[in-house]
């Protein structure tokens, strides 16, 4: 539902179909070599919710491999660098900007392009053009684009699969120059068929599992593949349909502060790491809103922030959420029996550099949002796993500090 979030906040991705086509085969995968469908991809993540906005991953891309930093996306499927090609609106970014070949680009009657853009015709057949917008009214316009991923695998092997992603090359997003982005582009790991996942999974690389664990101290790690995934003590959901698109969802879930009820029916709910916050509706952002204020302390006083729109001051400046969570009580988000998700204080709340304590819940109605939405604050220190192969969610609460090589040890 993002794209490099160049700012904090929640992006829900609709494609403007370009171009009409015909479907073809999908493009020649070309893996390093055979592979068990059980081998699982580990990345480091960088970022953190504030004041980054954002956590990302090191992909290398291209032969030789270069690096590039991307958002790491649930909620939208298209992986997209800005590209030179050449670039008529491109952000500052921390690598030089990808230079595509005539040879790479995927023409219009590819099936990956024919997935994307249903239903049009080729106004270029040679390739696949594609545009993207955002909520927030960022943008991404582009051609797709062939090239090689080389992903390091557990077993200590490296397997270069040959994948489809957008060349952006007029991208409507932040400041646009101004100032210097934190992300070469985005990384597209929702359901559809040009995601990274799906096309791993088709070539035979990995399976169509999906695992993320966001550090509350900054970084943590992604997984693709299945053979990490915790056997016990996951809580585990089966994927739900949404009303608003083809997204991550647990299904409806029943609100509750501090384990009463706020008396509301179910809400709709998505996960979505392309949002930095949580956001709820406007029902259940009141009453979580009232039942906070509630039950403060006289010692916190309600203050102004550029930060957030609902922020708090104390007695004394506050440099960590540790000092103030005490003062908060959990929420939990019920999906049937046995099926909860406890959102402690940490998991809502952020303290900013001017040392005021926020709530990172937003009024979805703002963004005008037709679901819940949650997001990497409320994602933070958890293993949430995406597994496409039996259609379920799960999340297990665990510390994403460690690196990958101690993966089991936190999360047994």
């Amino acid at each position: 539902m993002a794209p490099a979030r160049w700012s904090p906040t929640a992006f829900l991705a609709v494609l403007l179909l370009l171009p009409p086509f015909a479907p073809s085969p999908a493009r020649a995968a070309t893996p390093g070599k055979s592979l068990s469908s059980a081998s699982t991809a580990v990345f480091q993540l960088q970022g953190a919710v504030y004041p980054i906005g954002h956590y990302y991953v090191t992909m290398n891309i291209g032969d030789p491999a270069k690096p590039y930093f991307l958002d790491v996306d649930t909620g939208s499927d298209l992986t997209w660098l800005q590209c030179d090609a050449p670039c008529q609106s491109c952000n500052k970014v921390p690598h030089p900007w990808y230079k595509p070949t005539k040879n790479k680009i995927v023409p219009c009657a590819a099936s990956l392009c024919t997935s994307l853009t249903p239903n049009k015709k080729c106004a270029v057949p040679q390739q696949c053009d594609y545009q993207i917008k955002y909520t927030d009214k960022a943008s991404s316009l582009g051609v797709l684009i062939a090239d090689n991923f080389t992903l390091s695998l557990r077993n200590s092997s490296t397997v270069r699969a040959n994948l489809t992603f957008g060349c952006g090359y007029d991208q409507q997003v932040g400041k646009n120059g101004a100032v210097q982005a934190a992300t070469d582009g985005l990384l597209g790991l929702g359901k559809g068929a040009v995601s990274l996942l799906s096309q791993l999974k088709q070539q035979g690389v990995t399976k169509n599992v999906l695992g993320h664990c966001f550090s509350t101290n900054g970084g943590g790690f992604l997984f693709f593949g299945d053979d990490i995934v915790p056997t016990s003590r996951v809580t585990w959901v089966p994927m739900a349909r949404t009303t608003s698109g083809n997204y991550y969802s647990p299904g409806s879930g029943t609100l509750y502060f501090d384990r009463r009820s706020l008396g509301m029916k179910p809400m709709e709910v998505v996960f979505d790491s392309g949002s930095t916050y949580a956001y709820f509706a406007a029902e259940p952002y009141q009453a979580t809103v009232s039942a906070l204020k509630a039950g403060l302390s006289k010692s916190l006083k309600e203050v102004s922030d550029v930060s957030l729109p609902l922020c708090w001051k104390g007695q004394k400046v506050f440099k960590s959420v540790s000092e103030v969570k005490n003062d908060f009580k959990s929420l939990f988000l019920s999906f049937g029996k046995n099926s909860v998700m406890e959102i402690p204080p940490e998991n809502y709340l952020i303290v900013t550099k001017y040392g005021n304590v926020c709530l990172g819940i937003l009024d979805g109605t703002t963004a005008k949002l037709k679901f819940n939405i949650i997001g990497d604050i409320t994602m933070q220190d958890q293993m949430i796993i995406y597994d496409n192969e039996k259609g379920q969610l799960g999340w297990i609460r665990g510390s994403c500090s460690r690196s990958s090589k101690s993966l089991m040890s936190s999360f047994p």
